[in-house]
């Protein structure tokens, strides 16, 4: 049974996390400090260093979650689907979705590589969609609906498009707009390594 000590941790984790996300997606990180965040939440600056060894332990932390989140809406939004193609195109317009919710916009998109820094962005980014996208080509060149190139080489190069795109969104006046030019873009692109009617190797 969790103990009334684990239990406290726990809520006063939680309660950091959630002050933290509301904090982070009304303003800039850099206009967040720790003090504001630890009186916000009630709590004292030992709790914080406590739990996420300062403000950007704790903004890396909220980052995460609402990668894993994304991770989990694109696993369901493909999971019932078999066909690759199909498979793919549920994943692309999921996430492109989620890169015009605000809160993941400015905290993941916008804020993200100036708190974290481009490569620690990059790691954390693909370390919760990376392999989802290798899983992807994996099952479309399983499947034989691909050109036979390496899979790792096809992931890095769609991860690397749909991380471009992203930022695209994220930094427009028009995400809307982008958004949909995002997709068309990538359906294009998907278009491109597909095996079909015209391709040799079909």
């Amino acid at each position: 049974m969790e103990t009334l000590r684990e239990k406290y941790a726990e809520n006063t984790r939680r309660t950091l996390l959630d002050t933290a996300l509301r904090l982070f997606s009304e303003r800039a990180y850099a206009s967040v400090s720790a003090e504001e965040l630890v009186r916000t939440a009630g709590l004292t600056r030992g709790a914080l260093y406590h739990h996420f060894n300062g403000k950007l332990g704790l903004f890396e932390a909220v980052f995460e979650d609402l990668e894993r989140q994304a991770t989990q809406r694109i696993t369901a939004a493909i999971d019932p689907v078999s066909d690759p193609r199909e498979r793919a195109d549920h994943a692309v317009d999921e996430f492109l979705d989620i890169c015009m919710e605000p809160t993941y916009r400015h905290i993941v998109l916008q804020q993200g590589p100036i708190a974290l820094g481009w490569q620690q962005w990059r790691a954390l980014d693909q370390r919760h969609l990376g392999g989802l996208v290798l899983d992807i080509v994996q099952t479309a060149l399983d499947a034989g609906r691909i050109r036979p190139h390496p899979a790792e080489l096809i992931a890095r190069a769609f991860y690397g498009a749909l991380t471009e795109l992203s930022l695209a969104i994220a930094e427009t006046d028009n995400p809307d707009q982008a958004r949909t030019q995002a997709a068309d873009l990538v359906r294009d692109l998907v278009d491109g390594l597909a095996i079909d009617a015209h391709s040799p190797s079909a």
